[in-house]
């Protein structure tokens, strides 16, 4: 090799990991602030589930739009008596916040009743669940990160009949959750 082509190969060699990095670069979400205005969903408008419940879920930030790196979702609980399987989020800690109402939950082996103003962290690869309890109630729901759960959302509010078990269960798998008992009824 001549000693200009070792030049030139090198060179390309070395600019190599730049023209990626900026090609990556470009490939991220762009960085900018939005509002979402009360009562409105992001993306989806108003996503109303089956199967699990009847609730309605308002997407306040999607994982598109933030890389991956959290998902936050506004749950209206239209479904006393009613929750989630118990589950497991293999790569995903969760968060939730009551505006409204009051729901009973279940982390590991713990049990909580929470209300208004109550949060609680549930952490990945740890089964939890969760059923409401009031008449009506309202959660702020935070994923990091971000993981499927929205994409499960609206292939639940998509499908059009009620899921059955087994149905759940793999849509539940589908979306990156493990369905590792029953929901967690009231005491």
């Amino acid at each position: 090799m001549t000693r200009n082509r070792f030049v030139a190969a090198l060179s390309a060699l070395l600019s190599a990991p730049s023209l990626a990095l900026t090609g990556l670069w470009k490939a991220l979400p762009p960085i900018k602030g939005f509002k979402i205005t009360a009562g409105e969903g992001r993306k989806h408008g108003h996503i109303t589930l089956r199967g699990v419940n009847v609730n309605v879920i308002d997407v306040k930030i999607s994982g598109s739009d933030t890389d991956g790196g959290l998902a936050v979702f506004e749950q209206t609980s239209l479904s006393p008596g009613r929750g989630t399987p118990l589950h497991v989020h293999p790569a995903q800690d969760e968060v939730f916040y009551v505006l409204e109402g009051t729901y009973y939950f279940q982390v590991g082996d713990e049990k909580h009743t929470l209300k208004a103003g109550d949060s609680i962290f549930l952490p990945r690869k740890v089964p939890h669940a969760w059923t409401q309890v009031a008449e009506r109630g309202k959660m702020i729901v935070m994923l990091q990160p971000a993981g499927k759960l929205e994409d499960f959302f609206v292939s639940l509010a998509g499908m059009d009949h009620e899921p059955s078990k087994e149905e759940l269960g793999k849509l539940f798998a589908n979306n990156e959750m493990q369905v590792v008992g029953p929901p967690l009824k009231l005491d």
